[in-house]
C-alpha cells in the first residue's frame, strides 16, 4: 500500500514559508519602527490529520534510515569476512607440515606464516580422498612445490 505525502508536504512547506515571511516582517518592523508595539501573532492550530501525517512521514523516514544502516552493516560484515585473518596457529602449522611429509613428493614452498586455514583444509581433503588435483592446485597457488630429486 503506497501513501502519497506530497500534498501534505507541500502544504507544510507553504505553511513554513509563510511563517518565515511573517517572522522576517516582524523583525524588520521592529528594527525600522522601534516605537511600534509588537503585534501578537495568531496561534494556528494543527489538526489531528496533519499530526498523523507528520508522524507517519517521520516513521517511514526512520524505517528507511534503519534499513539503510542494516544494509551497510551487512555489506561491511561481508567485506570484513573477506579480510579476516585466516592464518594458522602453531599447532595447525605443525599438523600441516606433518601432512606434507606424508605426501613424500611435495614440500612447502612458502613460509609457514603465510599458510591459511583454506590451505590446511585442502591438504586434509587430499589426505582423506587422495585426489592429486588438490595438490596440483596447491602447487599452482604457490603453497607447495615438487621435491627435487
Amino acid at each position: 500500500m503506497r501513501v502519497s505525502f506530497l500534498p501534505t508536504l507541500n502544504r507544510l512547506r507553504t505553511d513554513i514559508e509563510s511563517d518565515v515571511e511573517r517572522l522576517l516582517k516582524g523583525i524588520l518592523d521592529k528594527i525600522f519602527n522601534p516605537s511600534q508595539k509588537s503585534t501578537q501573532t495568531e496561534i494556528k492550530s494543527i489538526s489531528q490529520k496533519d499530526v498523523e501525517a507528520l508522524v507517519d512521514a517521520r516513521l517511514k523516514e526512520h524505517a528507511a534510515t534503519i534499513e539503510k544502516s542494516i544494509a551497510e552493516k551487512i555489506s561491511s560484515d561481508q567485506s570484513s569476512n573477506d579480510q579476516e585473518d585466516y592464518s594458522l596457529t602453531p599447532k595447525q602449522i605443525e599438523f600441516f607440515l606433518s601432512l606434507i611429509e606424508k605426501t613424500r613428493e611435495y614440500e612447502l614452498a612458502t613460509s609457514p606464516a603465510q599458510l591459511t586455514v583454506k590451505d590446511l583444509n585442502k591438504l586434509i581433503a587430499f589426505n582423506r580422498y587422495k585426489n592429486k588435483g588438490i595438490l596440483i592446485n596447491l602447487v599452482k597457488k604457490g603453497v607447495l612445490k615438487r621435491k627435487s630429486r
